[in-house]
């Protein structure tokens, strides 16, 4: 009798061991250990903010951080610097990583923060002269393609020490980049040039350019093989699509149905696109009627459906996986059903938007994945 009240007792206090784990508060802040299993991988979205120029009405300042698996609920916000003289947040202009060096890379107008992901204390902030804009990093982690704020040069950077490496000077307004998955070219936006320039990473020097272009060139992206690239350009409702290794326009798509105006922000109707990880389709910012448009990525890019936002999109990523699209807005739209899943809110309930945000995927505390704050084709084989 006495050993059955025993047993009776233990079973009792597991059970409620069991409760208490899983009615335990989600945490909001501070490292990911207690989360999830340290053994199991789980999957972030970082979100930089003020991303959509200076404006705290998006989100406020910081890093935010989004469960990917558990609905983009809040996680906890990541505090940073990027200032304006006035010590006021500074417009983030672009997200990156470099998992070797376990950081994360914020460019601001005015400066570069490099953050490690473990203890999300900032290992150094460096201003530029010139500014910086949206940057990318080579696949090994180590050399970073910086452009100036619309200068006419990109600062190349060691990404341990913020040291610049070279200087390589392009045209006008040097504004999107590009690090290709192979290594072996950095792809230059100029948005004063309808030229889209390359860079060979082991000379750091311009060795081709692709164009040109109806206009000048503005968000881009290209396949995991870097053999096409496909641009939305100034004034073009839709995109352009290039071959990388002829140098030559292909093709020029228009939107149907919907009719171009003006735009709050860019100065552009189109100014984001981004390819499925499968490259199969691409999906296309419209800033005057506040959508999104799909298209086919293949020959002869049919349109296939436009979904409505909450706000002018400016941007567009996806998951590592190809599940999720986030436009800027701030929706998480389901690639496959088109449906919104939800909307990204911080730890106020405040809806957040964002043209800066990239996942990380951990194990443990420690990084071992990274996506791209561009949507680029992942299909390399």
């Amino acid at each position: 009798m006495k050993a059955k009240i025993i047993l009776a007792s233990f079973l009792l206090l597991g059970s409620l061991v069991l409760f208490l784990s899983a009615s335990r508060p989600f945490q909001s802040s501070g490292s990911f250990s207690g989360i999830r299993s340290q053994s199991s991988v789980s999957r972030y979205l970082y979100v930089a903010v003020p991303g959509i120029r200076d404006y705290l009405g998006y989100g406020g300042h910081g890093i935010l951080v989004f469960d990917i698996d558990n609905n983009h609920r809040f996680v906890k916000r990541i505090p940073t610097q990027g200032l304006h003289p006035d010590k006021t947040p500074s417009n983030v202009k672009g997200v990156a990583v470099s998992l070797p060096l376990n950081s994360i890379y914020i460019s601001t107008l005015e400066s570069l923060q490099r953050i490690d992901l473990t203890t999300e204390k900032i290992l150094w902030e460096k201003t530029f002269e010139g500014g910086c804009d949206r940057m990318s990093i080579s696949p090994d982690g180590k050399t970073m393609y910086l452009p100036s704020l619309e200068k006419g040069f990109w600062n190349v950077v060691d990404c341990n020490t913020g040291d610049i490496i070279k200087k390589i000077d392009v045209f006008k307004r040097a504004h999107n980049t590009i690090c290709g998955a192979k290594g072996n070219y950095a792809y230059m936006g100029d948005i004063a040039s309808p030229w889209l320039y390359l860079a060979d990473t082991k000379t750091h020097t311009l060795t081709q350019k692709i164009g040109p272009f109806g206009h000048f060139i503005r968000p881009f992206t290209i396949n995991g093989k870097e053999t096409m690239v496909y641009a939305t350009v100034d004034s073009l409702l839709g995109f352009e699509v290039g071959d990388l290794k002829t140098g030559q326009k292909l093709a020029r798509i228009n939107v149907e149905g919907w009719n171009m105006g003006p735009v709050r922000r860019h100065g552009n109707p189109s100014h984001g696109i981004g390819l499925t990880p499968d490259e199969k389709e691409l999906w296309l910012a419209d800033g005057y009627n506040m959508r999104v448009h799909v298209f086919s990525a293949m020959m002869p890019y049919q349109q296939l459906t436009t979904i409505p936002v909450r706000d002018m999109p400016g941007w567009i990523a996806f998951s590592i996986d190809g599940k999720y699209v986030y436009p800027s807005s701030g929706e998480v739209i389901d690639v496959k059903t088109r449906k919104i899943i939800t909307t990204l809110q911080d730890e106020f309930n405040n809806n957040v938007a964002s043209e800066k945000m990239v996942e990380i995927d951990f194990s443990g505390n420690k990084p071992v994945k990274a996506g791209d704050q561009f949507g680029l084709g992942r299909v390399v084989q």
